[in-house]
């Protein structure tokens, strides 16, 4: 064989593997950084469900709390 082509196909192989290798490496910081917003993702959930969670108990304690003022005023009104 001529070296031109040995040469060629050692060039060819060469980048071959290098363009695989950037490939993978490409996918596991993509599949991390997936993971990552995942995780963000589901701490935000949670948060807006405990945020929903609170509002019905303030708006009960409102409710509560008129109940009260009017039963206060009541007496009062005795």
């Amino acid at each position: 064989m001529d070296s031109a082509v040995i040469s060629a196909l050692i060039a060819l192989g060469g980048s071959l593997i290098g363009t695989f290798a950037g490939i993978l490496t490409s996918g596991k910081l993509t599949e991390y950084r997936i993971k990552e917003l995942e995780k963000r993702v589901e701490k935000h959930n949670h948060l807006v469900e405990r945020m929903y969670g609170l509002e019905d108990r303030v708006n009960l304690h409102e409710e509560k709390l008129k109940v009260i003022n009017h039963r206060i005023d009541d007496w009062d009104e005795k």
